[in-house]
């Protein structure tokens, strides 16, 4: 049985909403879509629905959960009142563009060290709707990060900006992995805290996990140096490795134990077929080995950016040619900057904005802000030579680039900021609508903010493109990686 498809929105099921703080994997996987509520929303039904009628009917949406967003359309056309807080219905009066959207990296634009960017939290309130301009802005996350399941990292992000998210907007640096189910059947899953990529591997339908710490257990003398804790040892799986063939190699997420893993990796790298403790005489018949992403470093809570999985990638692949005297490791990296990944977005995007905001074409321009010129920057000016519709790069100074170096890729912009990226992003748009405008124009600057951002003809030079099929939910895959070798 294929496993399920966490991207996936299936028309017409109902939409519920969990709150941040007591929301688990359990619940999300439960069915249908779900979207992640900040606390405050949650509890804001128990407070006085006195205010403004627009603030009740936003403050309804918001609580609500397990409604169905479109029978409710139909069934229940009349308004909600401040007295009938359980309407779905979106205030009229913040209407959501379909010209534009936004993509983001998370660490270094988002949040740094685990804590929200100040600006960041403002900017996703922009795009919610509280801007000049008076519309809201459908938006993704694409972030190389991993080590977590998507409705994890959905919740974080959820209490960390104070925002609704639903896993759907979600692409991590290993979910494309989930793809390569079917061709393997065992494999080693390396990075991570404790047990946590090995469940992610088996929630995306691994059949048979393995991680560094079952094979240390069965044999402390493969790593002289690494000692597994009481808890490690608790949950290692025991059996006799040297008679278990490893067909594939994962890194998921960052090593906690770099020496340990490169290892093993190599270990398995030199091996008769996949064998650990065998050793091959051309070391040619090692398992192919895969990186989520391949970042060298990365911006975290330090002053200095930290090394990250490209890192790792490039001592594997080095040290492998070091012992084999010249023979060349070929390894495979998935994430920004490969083309797919940024493929697989698209059709994410095409399908998020269909599922919650009914708009059923692609957006004629997505912004996408990083930090990182190598894969963020890259990937982003790469794929737009190549897309229909327009990808625009913004560099943002929060994370990995540093004012006063100079990228080893060229945005279109550079700002310091995510709040400025949203900002420039939105002024751009309303400029080019404005461009586009003949007689006829209402004078009323109101109508004309609405009129520029949202439902207008679009302006740009990139082909037209076709709409989303209403026959398919399925957000589909293509290959999303990149070979590499020393």
């Amino acid at each position: 049985m294929a496993p399920s498809n966490p991207l996936r929105l299936p028309m017409g099921n109902r939409l519920r909403r969990l709150s941040s703080m007591t929301a688990t994997e359990r619940d999300i996987k439960e069915g249908g879509p779900v979207v992640i509520v900040p606390e405050r929303m949650m509890a804001q039904r128990s407070q006085s629905h006195h205010g403004s009628f627009a603030a009740s009917l936003e403050t309804a949406r918001n609580e609500l959960v397990a409604i169905d967003l479109e029978e409710e359309a139909i069934l229940s056309p009349i308004s909600s009142s401040p007295e009938t807080p359980g309407s779905p219905i979106t205030p009229v009066d913040v209407p959501t563009t379909d010209a534009f959207a936004f993509a983001f990296d998370i660490d270094g634009v988002l949040v740094r060290g685990g804590r929200p960017i100040p600006e960041a939290v403002e900017a996703m309130k922009v795009l919610k709707g509280k801007n000049e301009y008076g519309v809201k802005v459908p938006y993704i996350f694409l972030t190389n990060g991993g080590g977590k399941t998507e409705a994890e990292r959905c919740i974080d992000l959820s209490r960390q900006l104070d925002i609704e998210i639903s896993p759907a907007q979600f692409i991590c640096g290993h979910t494309p992995m989930r793809e390569m189910v079917e061709r393997y059947e065992t494999v080693l899953v390396v990075g991570g805290e404790g047990e946590k990529c090995r469940q992610v591997a088996e929630g995306y339908g691994f059949r048979d996990v393995i991680t560094p710490g079952d094979i240390i257990k069965d044999n402390e003398a493969t790593t002289p140096f690494r000692k597994l804790t009481a808890e490690e040892r608790a949950n290692s799986r025991k059996r006799d490795y040297g008679k278990t063939r490893i067909e594939a190699i994962f890194v998921f997420a960052d090593s906690r134990d770099w020496a340990g893993d490169i290892q093993i990796i190599l270990d398995l790298a030199m091996s008769k077929g996949g064998y650990i403790g065998t050793l091959s005489k051309t070391f040619e018949e090692g398992p192919p080995i895969y990186f989520s992403h391949n970042d060298i470093v990365w911006s975290a809570a330090h002053g200095n950016v930290r090394l990250g999985m490209g890192a790792l990638r490039k001592i594997v692949e080095m040290l492998f040619n070091d012992l084999t005297k010249g023979k060349e490791l070929e390894t495979i990296a998935f994430g920004k900057p490969q083309i797919g990944t940024f493929e697989f977005a698209t059709r994410l995007l095409q399908q998020w904005r269909k599922d919650e905001h009914r708009i059923n074409r692609p957006p004629e321009t997505v912004y996408f802000v990083g930090d990182t010129p190598e894969s963020d920057i890259r990937g982003t000016n790469q794929f737009n030579e190549r897309s229909k519709n327009e990808w625009y790069s913004l560099l943002v100074r929060t994370g990995v680039f540093q004012e006063g170096t100079q990228p080893a890729y060229t945005p279109r912009i550079t700002v310091d900021t995510v709040l400025d990226a949203v900002k420039h992003g939105m002024k751009r748009e309303f400029s080019k609508k404005m461009k586009g405008v003949t007689d006829g124009i209402p004078a009323n600057s109101l109508a004309l903010k609405h009129s520029s951002l949202n439902g207008d003809p679009a302006v740009g030079t990139k082909t037209p493109i076709l709409e989303v099929s209403e026959s398919s939910s399925e957000v589909g895959t293509p290959p999303l990686c990149s070979r590499s070798s020393v």
